[in-house]
């Protein structure tokens, strides 16, 4: 197996890819993000990748919970909030049922792209390009909105890091503790009895 690179993938057939009409644009956008720093730290990675292996052991279980695909406008506090209080939860009902330690791994902070098996799409006899993720392009039908726009590259790595940042200060500022699952439900029922969402 050849070392991995951060373009070995270009060695191999490329698919599911926009194609975009700016390239300038496009290399210009590639070039300013491979200056930026990583979303996620490789300590972080070798810790995941030691928990991992306790849950192949059957010493831990895995929970991942998230989106299918993240949007720019749905992107708030309370949004991710919710998702966190929600594989929060999974994990307290999995850990008191099992007794083994969860890892909790979120579906979060960079699902901006999708695959497609198409290119194109049509709607009504109007044939455009396909919806490849609010990273690429956008989901209304219009030939302007599906263009492949570089600069939502830079508005997805931007989302992704701030959606960390908060993660982060929810892990760490106490907003995980498990004392709080109870208050949490309690929270959850209350709402149920007044019809409201949570």
């Amino acid at each position: 197996m050849s070392k991995w690179t951060k373009n070995s993938w270009k060695n191999f057939t490329i698919k599911h890819i926009p194609d975009y009409n700016d390239t300038k644009q496009l290399e210009k956008a590639l070039k300013k993000l491979e200056g930026f720093p990583p979303l996620v730290f490789a300590g972080e990675c070798r810790n995941l990748k030691e928990e991992l292996a306790k849950a192949s052991n059957g010493d831990a279980f895995l929970v991942q919970g998230g989106d299918c695909a993240e949007s720019f406008k749905e992107f708030n506090a309370n949004n991710i909030r919710d998702t966190f209080r929600v594989i929060l939860q999974m994990s307290a009902v999995i850990t008191a049922k099992l007794k083994v330690p969860v890892i909790k791994l979120g579906r979060i902070a960079g699902q901006f792209a999708k695959p497609r098996s198409s290119d194109r799409e049509t709607i009504d006899g109007k044939t455009l390009n396909s919806y490849y993720g609010d990273s690429i392009n956008g989901i209304e039908f219009s030939e302007e909105k599906r263009e492949p726009n570089p600069a939502r590259l830079l508005r997805a790595y931007s989302q992704s890091a701030s959606t960390l940042n908060l993660l982060r200060s929810f892990a760490q500022g106490g907003f995980a503790n498990l004392r709080k699952v109870n208050s949490w439900n309690m929270g959850f029922v209350k709402a149920s009895e007044e019809g409201k969402e949570i």
